[in-house]
């Protein structure tokens, strides 16, 4: 079976375990963050400042695992190699016909989040730094089929702006962001505070990722709930959680006037599905017109879902009903597809299966947008130079 090309719009690196400790200036190099390996049970786990120890290293990286989650590699012999090494990344990449991976990080959290711990500006600015250098020479087997996403200081602004200027000079093609800056304690997303990052993103020209996991979730693993549920049923629910969480940072959005602000800025609401989609744009409409909004905001001159038809993507991976029966609702224009490579929930084993159920049915126009155009347009990815296996 020949394959046709896809660029995949969510995957995560895992790590190695000398990225910040051989990457920080000497100053910092005891409190960089660094693996814990315990002797007894071999498990690696990382260590951000003085904060209770992280996720184990091989619960971001499970693709392939034998056993079902939570178990999953002990540490980073154990983990798939494709998940830290790129030219082991760039045959399995091969192996699906992926032409492009947009890459994300986990140890930093999936909106820099994690970087508070240390409890020092100079630092956590210093790790996002190290981060975004070290994804540029990460790419360097084959940069055309890489999309770097470039993490950000987000608790400074001043320190944003430069970093997205910086990252944009190094090649980075979108900028990643959080989406629920008020869990950590700084103002929602509607307020003036951050107009400065967004029209830094927006003469930039780089898309703003505003991925799930980006706010406070530990309450999704709360103790109680894993002995009521057991671990299985809570990663579940949890993941569930996620994505419709993203749905409110969806609406928080389209409320706030960002986008009517900064016409030209493009976000992506990354892993958390299309599905729900439909209802967050008819119910911001609706509840935008009930609310008499326009009196309020001269700003507004469209309705919420033309913004989203304008300027937001979102992205599908396991989904079938959704990409069948709501893309009229949501704008082929406006969905990306990814696999979430190589996290709990990804698509593996099954990817080209899983995209072929999803697009029962689509027309071929359809499915080269989907797969492949939208995401090429979005972040400028140069058309393969040969046909796919």
């Amino acid at each position: 079976m020949t394959l046709d090309w896809v660029i995949d719009v969510d995957t995560h690196i895992t790590e190695p375990a000398d990225l910040w400790t051989s990457r920080l200036p000497a100053k910092f190099h005891d409190r960089a963050p660094h693996i814990v390996r315990n002797p007894e049970t071999q498990w690696d786990i990382w260590q951000i400042g003085d904060a209770s120890p992280l996720v184990p290293v091989g619960f971001t990286a499970v693709a392939g695992w034998p056993e079902p989650f939570p178990a999953a590699p002990r540490n980073m012999d154990e983990v798939p190699k494709a998940s830290f090494d790129a030219n082991a990344r760039l045959e399995y990449m091969d192996s699906l016909g992926i032409w492009a991976m947009a890459l994300y990080p986990n140890v930093g959290g999936f909106g820099s989040q994690a970087f508070l711990n240390l409890k020092d500006p100079e630092l956590m600015l210093a790790c996002v730094q190290a981060y975004n250098d070290f994804l540029c020479d990460w790419i360097a087997p084959d940069p055309r089929r890489f999309i770097p996403i470039a993490a950000m200081p987000f608790w400074d602004v001043e320190a944003t702006r430069a970093e997205i200027q910086r990252c944009a000079k190094l090649g980075h093609k979108g900028v990643l962001f959080t989406g629920e800056p008020q869990s950590h304690g700084f103002p929602v997303l509607a307020n003036p505070h951050w107009d400065p990052v967004w029209a830094t993103a927006q003469d930039c020209d780089l898309p703003v990722s505003f991925h799930i996991g980006t706010g406070d979730f530990d309450g999704e693993f709360s103790p109680d709930r894993i002995s009521a549920s057991g671990v299985g049923a809570t990663n579940a629910y949890a993941a569930v959680s996620l994505f419709l969480e993203n749905g409110k940072q969806l609406a928080d959005l389209l409320l706030s006037g960002v986008l009517a602000r900064f016409p030209k800025l493009r976000v992506v609401s990354v892993e958390s599905g299309i599905g729900f989609i439909p209802f967050i744009l008819e119910a911001c409409d609706y509840t935008f017109e009930y609310s008499k909004i326009r009196l309020q905001r001269p700003e507004f001159e469209m309705l919420p879902s033309e913004y989203f038809q304008r300027q937001v993507y979102g992205c599908y991976f396991f989904e079938e009903v959704a990409p069948q029966r709501l893309l009229d609702k949501i704008g082929e224009d406006n969905v990306l597809f990814e696999t979430d490579y190589p996290h709990p929930v990804c698509l593996f084993g099954d990817v080209r299966e899983r995209i072929d159920a999803g697009l029962r049915g689509a027309s071929e126009k359809t499915r080269r947008k989907l797969l492949f155009d939208n995401a090429a347009k979005l972040y400028k990815v140069d058309p393969p130079d040969r046909p796919a296996a």
